[in-house]
């Protein structure tokens, strides 16, 4: 169900999507509650394209030249976005019917929260994700049990208040995929926002269709955004500890015997490949930081304090 009256656009990120974006859309269709949908298409060359033309719901499409990643095709969807909320859901995933309801009347009741989380489900029915918690070393991890409150929210299936994400700074394009959800939850925390989640709103979710979680890209997208994400939105102790804790062990892991293959993330080239790109965008991280503090409401520290567990 959609109308040009509707409260939320509904976007959708895609790259060679075609094998289970129409799913997708067809349970956008199915929705209670009027929507506009807006698909993102990062230069997709499997026929995602005829499928998004073809299908009866005729969304808006945008597609880009170049693949973006997720974070680069949100960041483009937000200066497109006219309605006052703004869903992301990734292609691979088909909400219940009643899933946009459900987030859109959480968000009413909930005056001084910018972003509602959903409940996402992987195929066999167990749950993935009702909201991102702290870790104590700066990770965003999955909750799997229901809470009304939520450090963050996941990026897979979420609704947010438009105004409020462009206040905070927008989506981070350049992180291209991973924790661009952790860091716009952090800087929403930061200028005085909540995040809260809605575990009714259910999404079924084939988790990993578009990237391989343990690839090597996955780490590395991974271990560098969550480095640069401290170092944007973190106390400073906080994110000098971890990117030399990081780095430490990037130089002693070559000194350790092991018994066969390591696992991506102790590789030490693909660590190094990350600390050099951290170093090569530090300056345009530290200059981010300095505007995340000019609209921050509460100190880093005191969210740290709050949010950050074991």
């Amino acid at each position: 169900m959609t109308s040009t009256q509707a409260s939320t656009t509904v976007v959708v990120v895609t790259w060679r999507g075609a094998a289970h974006v129409t799913a997708c859309l067809d349970a956008l269709a199915a929705q209670s509650r009027p929507h506009r949908t807006l698909v993102v298409d990062n230069a997709s060359g499997d026929g995602t394209a005829a499928l998004l033309a073809a299908h009866p719901s005729r969304p808006r499409v945008l597609r880009l030249r170049r693949n973006t990643g997720y974070a680069g095709a949100m960041a483009t969807a937000l200066e497109q976005v006219e309605t006052p909320l703004m869903a992301w859901l990734n292609d691979d995933a088909a909400p219940d019917p009643g899933w946009l309801a459900e987030l859109e009347d959480t968000l009413g009741e909930q005056p001084l929260a910018a972003a509602v989380t959903s409940r996402l489900e992987l195929a066999d029915g167990t749950t993935q994700s009702t909201g991102v918690r702290l870790t104590a070393d700066g990770h965003g991890a999955d909750l799997t049990e229901p809470a009304d409150e939520v450090f963050g929210f996941c990026g897979g299936a979420a609704l947010l208040r438009t105004d409020a994400v462009r206040a905070v700074g927008g989506v981070p394009a350049g992180f291209f995929c991973y924790y661009e959800d952790t860091d716009t939850a952090w800087r929403l925390r930061l200028a005085g926002w909540h995040v809260v989640a809605a575990g009714r709103a259910r999404v079924r979710h084939r988790h990993g269709a578009s990237t391989e979680p343990g690839s090597r890209r996955f780490h590395r997208w991974n271990e560098r955004n969550r480095l640069l994400m401290l170092l944007r939105c973190a106390p400073a102790g906080v994110a000098v500890r971890e990117l030399a804790r990081f780095a430490a062990l990037t130089a002693v892991l070559p000194l350790r015997r092991t018994g066969g293959p390591r696992p991506a993330n102790f590789d030490p080239r693909l660590r190094a490949r990350v600390l050099a790109e951290v170093a090569a965008r530090l300056p345009a991280t530290l200059r981010a930081r300095r505007r995340v503090t000019r609209i921050a409401a509460l100190g880093r520290g005191a969210i740290w304090e709050a949010w950050a567990r074991p």
